[in-house]
C-alpha cells in the first residue's frame, strides 16, 4: 500500500485483542476510484461507450456514499489482512469487525476488530530435556506385507469350471428394479465383481456364492437405510443376475521370477533387502519426526501456557475447514466425506480439539524461544529457506528464489516468511538441546515420577 495503515492494539482477556485501524484518506480515494471504474464497466450512460464510463461520472450518477460503500466492502478484507500483518498478530479464528461511519472527502476510514491471538508461554527449562527416542527398525512382517501387496498387483484372474467361492471374481450381467420399475444406473453387462470385496449392497455378493458360469439367479435385497442415494434408501429391490464366468485369483509364486517381474531384481533375496533398506529409511524419518514432536511436547509440559477454550474451538474449526478445502480439490464434498467416515461435523470438531490445543501450546512455546533467543533470520537464511521449498510450477519451471524473496519484500509479506524461518530455527535449537533416552528408560521414569509426586 502507498501509505501504511495506522493500527492501535489493545490486549483483552482470554488471548484476544482489539485493533483500531485507520485507513489513510489517500487509500480511501484509491478504493473509491477503483470501485467506480469497476461499476462503470457495466453502466450505460448517454455519451459514453459501454465500459468506458469515467469514475467521476459513475460517482455523480450513483452518489459518492453508494460507491464508497461498495469500495469498503471490496477492500475491507485486504485492509484487515494488512492490519493483522502490520500489528504482527498471530491471529486465530474469525474476527469480529465493527465498521465506522463512511468518511467524508479527504477523511480517513476507521474500523476495528477483535480476534483471538496465539497465547503467551512462560518457558520452563527447555534445554537438556530428556525425551524418549526409539531406534529405527524394520520387522520381517512388514517386508512380508509389502511383498504380498506386490503379489496382489501381479495376480492373474483365470477362468475356472467350478462353483464360485469367497475370494473369486465373477463376470455378470445384472438388472435391478424396485416395485417393478428399473433402477436408474442399476443395469450392467460384463461387470466384474469380487465375492467378499464388500463393494455392493448387503446380500448381493453372498447371494452369488455357489453359482457357476451360465447360471441365472434372482436376488431379493434391501437397500440400507443410510444408502447414499436417498431415493433408494430403505427400499426393497429385486436383481436379476446372469453369471458369465467364474474367475479365480492366482498369485505369483514367491521365487526369483517374481522378484524380476515385481521390481527388476535378479533374486527374491535382493528384493527383500531393497525393501528393508527403503523401509528403514522411511522409519528413520518417522523416528526423527516423532522425536521432534515429543521434544516440543516436553517443552510445552515444562512451560506455563493457558489456552482458552474459544481458541481451541477456533483452531479445531480452522483444521476442519482446511481438510474440507483439500477434499474439495479432489472432488469430495463435505456430506460425502462425512458419510464415508460415518461421522458428523460436530464429532469431527470435537475430535480435533486435543490436537488443536496441543498445536497452540507448541506454537506458544516456539514463539517464546524465538523471543528469548532473539532469533532473527538473515536474508541469506530466508533465501536458503526458499531454495529448499520451491517446487516446479505447472510448466515444470522452478521459480527463482531470489525473485520470490524480492516479491515478498515488495508485497510486505517478508515478515511472514521471517517468522516461519525463525520458528523453524527455534525448534531446531530446542531439539538439538534435548537428550535422547531409550523408551524403556522413559517409561521407567514416568512410572516413578507420577504427576503430583515430589
Amino acid at each position: 500500500m502507498a501509505q501504511e495503515l495506522k493500527t492501535t492494539v489493545t490486549e483483552l482477556p482470554q488471548s484476544r485483542v482489539r485493533v483500531e485501524v485507520e485507513v489513510p484518506s489517500a487509500e480511501v480515494s484509491k478504493a473509491l476510484e477503483s470501485a467506480a471504474s469497476r461499476i462503470g464497466r457495466d453502466m450505460r450512460v448517454p455519451g459514453f461507450r459501454k465500459g468506458k464510463v469515467p469514475a467521476p461520472v459513475v460517482i455523480g450518477q450513483l452518489g459518492r456514499e453508494a460507491v464508497l460503500d461498495e469500495a469498503v466492502r471490496d477492500r475491507l478484507g485486504r485492509w484487515f489482512s494488512t492490519a493483522v500483518r502490520d500489528a504482527q498478530l498471530a491471529s486465530i479464528g474469525e474476527p469480529e469487525i465493527s465498521i465506522g461511519e463512511l468518511p467524508g472527502e479527504r477523511e480517513p476510514f476507521t474500523f476495528s476488530f477483535e480476534i483471538g491471538v496465539r497465547p503467551a508461554a512462560e518457558l520452563g527449562e527447555w534445554r537438556g530435556l530428556e525425551v524418549a527416542r526409539r531406534e529405527p527398525a524394520v520387522e520381517d512382517e512388514l517386508i512380508d506385507s509389502q511383498i504380498e501387496q506386490a503379489r496382489e498387483r501381479l495376480a492373474r484372474l483365470e477362468p475356472v469350471e467350478r462353483v464360485a467361492a469367497a475370494g473369486d471374481f465373477l463376470v455378470i450381467d445384472y438388472s435391478g428394479s424396485v416395485d417393478g420399475e428399473p433402477i436408474e444406473g442399476a443395469q450392467a453387462r460384463a461387470q466384474l465383481i469380487e465375492l467378499g470385496g464388500g463393494g455392493l449392497i448387503p446380500g448381493f455378493e453372498e447371494g452369488l456364492l455357489g453359482s457357476s458360469a451360465g447360471e441365472q439367479r434372482t436376488l431379493e435385497l434391501h437397500f440400507p437405510d443410510d444408502y447414499g442415494v436417498p431415493a433408494l434408501a430403505g427400499q426393497d429391490a429385486i436383481f436379476e443376475i446372469t453369471v458369465s464366468e467364474v474367475r479365480e485369483k492366482l498369485l505369483p509364486e514367491l521365487d526369483d521370477d517374481f522378484a524380476l517381474d515385481a521390481a527388476g531384481f535378479d533374486t527374491l533375496a535382493e528384493l527383500r533387502e531393497d525393501l528393508r533398506t527403503k523401509l528403514l529409511e522411511a522409519d528413520e524419518t518417522a523416528v526423527e519426526r516423532e522425536f521432534r514432536e515429543a521434544v516440543i511436547d516436553a517443552a510445552a509440559d515444562a512451560a506455563t501456557v493457558t489456552v482458552p477454550e474459544p481458541l481451541i474451538e477456533a483452531r479445531a474449526k480452522e483444521a476442519w475447514e482446511q481438510r474440507l478445502h483439500a477434499l474439495s480439490h479432489r472432488g469430495v464434498s463435505k456430506d460425502a466425506y462425512l458419510q464415508i467416515i460415518g461421522s458428523t461435523e460436530e464429532q469431527m470438531l470435537e475430535g480435533a480439539r486435543p490436537s488443536a490445543e496441543r498445536a497452540l501450546r507448541a506454537e506458544a512455546v516456539i514463539a517464546a524461544i524465538v523471543a528469548q533467543e532473539a532469533i532473527e533470520p538473515s536474508d541469506d537464511e530466508l533465501l536458503a529457506a526458499l531454495e529448499r521449498s520451491v517446487e516446479p510450477d505447472e510448466s515444470g519451471r522452478v521459480p527463482d528464489p531470489a525473485k520470490l524473496l524480492t516479491q515478498l519484500r515488495r508485497s510486505g509479506r517478508l515478515d511472514d516468511l521471517r517468522a516461519d524461518v525463525a520458528a523453524e530455527q527455534a525448534l531446531d535449537r530446542l531439539v538439538s538441546a534435548a537428550v535422547a533416552i531409550s523408551p524403556e528408560r522413559a517409561a521407567a521414569r514416568e512410572k516413578l515420577w507420577t504427576p503430583g509426586s515430589e
